[in-house]
């Protein structure tokens, strides 16, 4: 009798852990569309941060990381340092136009991927997806990602090329601190 009644309670418990775990995910889902002030993003497939942040050209999903994580620094963060790396000007001047770029080319992919995560919403809220144009557009997704993830892997190795081994070693040392 004692068994039956632990294993009904475990069957109560877990239902109910499981029923708290899908409210959960149903409200997470529903609030990532929004920001903390409850606004919402002008695409509906995107959270409110998420659209500002491929607006502004920022990297969301650290995609810069193989790079930084072995050795090859961040352009951006190699010239916040620039004054503790003792940078000369032409590493600064060849450093801020490989930024300069990096930084156009993130805005430019994120205008890619903000158009064709319209496009994908349109045609379902339409009725006009198929197989063929889902396709189309995943891959789009997938090249403009690739692109994205290129230009910040190029501009992280062209950054190392232009330091020396003890700006290298200075430049960890920093982030290691912070």
């Amino acid at each position: 009798m004692l068994c039956c009644r632990l294993k009904t309670n475990n069957l109560l418990m877990l239902k109910s852990i499981l029923s708290l775990s899908f409210i959960s995910i149903i409200s997470v889902s529903a609030f990532a569309q929004t920001d903390s002030t409850g606004k919402p993003s002008t695409v509906k497939t995107l959270s409110l941060k998420q659209y500002d942040a491929l607006q502004k050209g920022e990297d969301m999903y650290h995609m810069g990381w193989a790079a930084e994580l072995n050795h090859y620094p961040a352009p951006d963060k190699v010239l916040a340092s620039k004054d503790k790396l003792k940078l000369d000007d032409a590493q600064v001047s060849k450093i801020t136009a490989i930024n300069t770029e990096l930084i156009r080319k993130k805005k430019e992919m994120g205008v890619f991927i903000i158009r064709n995560e319209r496009a994908i919403d349109s045609l379902f809220r339409i009725k006009r997806i198929n197989d063929g144009n889902l396709i189309y557009y995943t891959n789009r997704y997938g090249i403009y990602q690739g692109e994205l993830r290129n230009a910040i892997l190029q501009a992280c190795l062209k950054t190392q090329k232009l330091l020396t081994a003890k700006q290298i070693n200075k430049f960890e040392r920093l982030q290691d601190n912070k």
